[in-house]
């Protein structure tokens, strides 16, 4: 597999985290891990399905995936390729305004959001351009054309630096209490934003923070230090989270 990573225009910024694009010559299945991003899937070649035990499901060729809580086995087949748009946090509601929340755990066709023949029109677009960067050029345009300049809710990016900063460990309702606001109110503001809750965002924050540490400690010591209660239930947040333990993972995993 190949992956490549680009920077939005300035334009997009404020609601773009990077674009992706991902090449894979053989056939292969990607461990897909939760994220704190929504996620805007274009295939411009092959075909992608999402692996359900055995069972393949072919994925149509644009999808806009919201927040999960668990890892998605992607199956590429041979000579397949896609760009991926991953959003930033509170980036979706400049683009949509539907309820985000709706979209925890799914994975939409785009035609559901925008007219059928656009979308196959930036299929076709990007099945005949010819490099990486006309690609992203493509998407962009169509991007800046839905773009609303929504301002950004300055209440939950606070928020967000919070979970960040605490790495994911903390009471929901000290943090709405540490912004002046009721936990009722909080929770429906940040899902509306973010497409999750702040329990579920805070679980991924956690879990990511776990990961990306790559702790030789001891599975006591790592639960202690992240607001485990003992190993046991470190070990199945890990499970549901990458789909295999984390002695597994850290010998053998690979995924983005």
């Amino acid at each position: 597999m190949k992956i490549e990573e680009y920077h939005p225009s300035s334009l997009l910024k404020p609601y773009i985290k990077a674009y992706r694009i991902i090449e894979s010559h053989g056939e292969m299945v990607n461990r897909v891990l939760p994220g704190t991003s929504f996620a805007l899937a274009f295939r411009t070649k092959g075909q992608i399905s999402f692996l359900n035990g055995t069972e393949l499901n072919n994925l149509p060729v644009s999808t806009l995936s919201g927040l999960r809580k668990s890892i998605r086995l992607i199956h590429y087949a041979p000579q397949t390729s896609a760009l991926i748009v991953l959003f930033k946090e509170t980036g979706v509601p400049g683009f949509l305004k539907q309820p985000l929340q709706e979209l925890f755990e799914e994975s939409i066709s785009m035609d559901t959001f925008f007219h059928v023949s656009e979308i196959a029109s930036i299929g076709d677009q990007l099945a005949l351009s010819g490099n990486n960067q006309s690609k992203i050029s493509i998407i962009e345009k169509f991007l800046i054309s839905k773009l609303d300049y929504n301002k950004p809710d300055n209440l939950v990016l606070a928020a967000i630096d919070k979970i960040y900063q605490t790495k994911g460990i903390g009471k929901i309702k000290k943090l709405s209490d540490s912004l002046f606001i009721s936990q009722d109110a909080f929770e429906k503001r940040f899902r509306k934003i973010t497409g999750a809750s702040p329990k579920q965002f805070s679980s991924i924050v956690r879990m990511k923070a776990i990961i990306e540490a790559k702790s030789p400690s001891s599975l006591l010591d790592i639960s202690i230090e992240n607001g485990y209660y003992d190993p046991a239930h470190l070990i199945k947040d890990f499970k549901q989270f990458t789909g295999i333990t984390p002695t597994v993972f850290f010998n053998s995993a690979a995924y983005w």
